[in-house]
């Protein structure tokens, strides 16, 4: 009796474990299929990049964009993103908003909208706090058009959707931001030459395919600024360099006449206001007011804190009724000659006939 309850056991283990070795075939077989079907939908697709579960959901003729990972470690397009979220966050500083995550933090509208009013000036019409999807996009959609109403006229590609942004496509943000970042001349010097790599997956006929393609987000800080209209300054010194002295002896006159209070005085105007102090004082005597020397560095030494003086200095002249100035305080500090001038023939235009 125990004998044939023992064969019995061992015919039912013996069952059982040739069902779990046949699962387990099973097993490998449907993971070496899925594995070569994998390698035959994505031939192109980059080491380290997965395709996605929601891939195999596209539509036909559907596509999905992502940024490659080696490119979202690139050094580079790390401080674009840096660079562009501090400028966020010093243009937004007022109203208590801090982006920490460009991706988490744009993707809503919320934040494009607050800084495209204060870039802009205008009041767009959208609910101050969407939480639903549907909302979000309607407010997106909003403050798209508005800004893509600004750009395009100015020759802007538009490189973002409402889709695209609201899926945390930061390729997208980063455009977008770029290219408001230029139009408006933010006080940022943004890395020159950052491109990245995208991989696109489409679905054609059931199959997915994949392709890898380079987004070019800035160029050469030259190229960038090229896209502003031309002034008066760019025909001067293009086409009428000899009359340039002309224009800078009647500036480097007219700031004198002023400065000489202070027992200063200049003689070469690219090199003598690239640190802000200048500028700063001059504001001071064109407007009669004394300008407190913690305001801004008397003495500065580094690049940052002559930046900070010219900055300053724009502040005080949109302060007193002026335009913001077209050139950026970087370029002043760097020894651009346009630029300097375009900001000293700023105050030339409105303060000539100060005493």
């Amino acid at each position: 009796m125990q004998s044939s309850k023992m064969k019995k056991d061992e015919s039912f283990l013996g069952k059982l474990g040739g069902s779990l070795v046949r699962k387990k075939k099973n097993k490998e077989v449907s993971d070496l299929h899925e594995e070569g079907k994998n390698a035959i939908n994505a031939p192109l697709l980059p080491s380290g990049t997965e395709i996605h579960p929601e891939d195999a959901l596209l539509e036909e003729n559907a596509e999905r964009i992502m940024l490659d990972p080696s490119s979202h470690e690139n050094p580079k397009f790390k401080d674009l993103v840096k660079t562009l979220t501090e400028w966020i966050n010093s243009e937004l500083e007022e109203e208590r908003i801090i982006v920490k995550d460009l991706e988490e933090d744009c993707y809503d509208g919320q934040v494009l909208q607050k800084l495209f009013e204060k870039l802009s000036g205008r009041k767009l019409n959208v609910a101050e706090v969407t939480q639903s999807e549907i909302g979000q996009k309607q407010k997106l959609q909003t403050v798209l058009e508005a800004v893509n109403s600004v750009l395009r006229p100015h020759g802007w590609t538009v490189e973002w959707s409402v889709e695209s942004i609201h899926s945390k496509y930061l390729v997208s943000i980063v455009y977008l931001l770029v290219a408001l970042a230029m139009h408006f001349q933010a006080a940022i010097r943004l890395p020159e030459h950052v491109s990245v790599q995208v991989v696109v997956v489409k679905k054609l006929e059931g199959i997915l395919q994949t392709a890898v393609l380079t987004k070019e987000l800035t160029t050469t800080t030259e190229m960038m600024m090229g896209r502003f209209e031309r002034d008066a300054f760019d025909t001067l010194l293009d086409h009428a360099p000899d009359k340039l002295n002309v224009v800078k002896s009647s500036l480097i006159t007219f700031v004198n006449k002023h400065l000489n209070k202070l027992n200063l005085e200049v003689t070469e105007l690219e090199s003598q206001f690239a640190d802000g102090v200048y500028l700063i004082l001059l504001m001071g005597l064109l407007e009669d007011y004394f300008v407190p020397l913690y305001n801004f560095f008397l003495t500065p030494e580094s690049f940052e804190q002559k930046v900070h003086n010219v900055a300053f200095a724009f502040e005080l002249m949109q302060d007193g009724g002026l335009m913001k100035p077209k050139a950026r305080p970087e370029d002043v500090v760097n020894l651009n000659l346009k630029a300097t001038l375009r900001v000293l023939y700023n105050l030339f235009t409105n303060y000539k006939n100060s005493e």
